[in-house]
């Protein structure tokens, strides 16, 4: 069942594939000057990650007519598991409500898939804001960490 992900201005917030005629509006996305301790600053970079390192699918976020977003996934085969990454919000988004309904979207999306067991994700443990948006999603700590970054994981029934 598909559900309709709002942000607090009442825009539907959805995931859309990189085309010819969006990429150039997703790689321009930016976080706050604060938000680069944590994120690339621009999204550009998860793109080209998404391009060459074959492992990421990179996928824009908008927000009623605008791109406002990125975020990426991959599927990681030895572990049976799904991952979250490059989740950007667009400096100008920030405290909207787009990066919740960012996270319900792509959690919607990789659950949906049949071979969904188990969502990842990790976040730096500065960045409390996006560990308690985590949490808030039923992401609990696996005790890992990547690249100094503390590991969460969602089971998907």
């Amino acid at each position: 069942m598909t559900q309709q992900f709002t942000d607090r201005q009442g825009r539907a917030v959805v995931l859309e594939e990189i085309t010819e005629g969006n990429w150039r509006d997703v790689a321009d996305v930016a976080p706050t000057d604060e938000q680069r301790r944590y994120v690339a600053a621009l999204a550009a970079r998860y793109l080209l990650l998404s391009e060459r390192g074959e492992v990421w699918t990179s996928l824009g976020v908008r927000a009623g007519d605008d791109i406002v977003g990125h975020v990426m996934w991959a599927y990681d085969d030895e572990e049976g598991t799904h991952w979250i990454g490059g989740m950007v919000v667009s400096a100008a988004e920030q405290g909207k409500g787009v990066g919740r309904a960012t996270m319900g979207a792509v959690i919607e999306r990789l659950s949906d898939l049949p071979e969904c067991r188990q969502i990842r994700l990790s976040y730096h443990p500065d960045n409390t804001s996006a560990g308690s948006l985590y949490t808030s999603f039923g992401f609990r700590p696996t005790g890992d960490l990547e690249d100094e970054e503390i590991v969460m994981a969602l089971p998907v029934s």
